[in-house]
């Protein structure tokens, strides 16, 4: 799959099957969500796996999907607000990156914001001085979701002076 039907078909799945993804092609998928663009090379993005007994305790609604891995990705704050805000979208594209490199090999995911809520943020253990960017499901998709409509990108578009 080359890199523009990648980004046109991937989808945010809802449902997994229970299949087992080889932690050699997630920490290849990582390895390449790193060369994300970050400002001033501060790669601020930390990843952890979530286990059993931590989804359990998140109960979230559909137990992501069932998906056979779960991450939470994080980004460190940065020395200043603007370094902090920077770092934020730098992971973004990290997840961006890490979305696309698995659903080029027929993996899917799912990106949560469940981590946003202190009483999950004290459940997940999140240091301070880190923000949740995404809690992904990871795995085969049961059903690939038709796109949802886009406004047209020339709708989106304006020149400056």
């Amino acid at each position: 799959m080359n890199a523009l039907d990648a980004i046109k078909t991937r989808r945010n799945i809802k449902n997994f099957k229970p299949n087992e993804i080889d932690q050699r092609l997630i920490l290849s998928w990582l390895e390449a969500a790193a060369m994300a663009p970050n400002h001033r090379m501060t790669e601020p993005w930390e990843i952890f796996f979530i286990g059993t007994e931590t989804r359990e305790k998140l109960n979230h609604k559909t137990n992501f999907g069932n998906a056979p891995i779960v991450l939470m990705i994080v980004s460190k704050h940065g020395a200043s607000s603007v370094e902090t805000e920077e770092n934020a979208h730098a992971t973004a594209c990290f997840i961006q990156n890490f979305n696309l490199a698995a659903w080029a090999e027929g993996v899917g995911t799912f990106w949560s914001s469940i981590g946003i809520t202190p009483k999950n943020r004290g459940i997940l253990g999140v240091p301070d001085g880190y923000d949740i960017i995404g809690v992904l499901g990871v795995g085969y998709p049961v059903v690939i979701p038709e796109p949802k409509p886009r406004t047209p990108i020339k709708n989106k578009i304006r020149n400056l002076p």
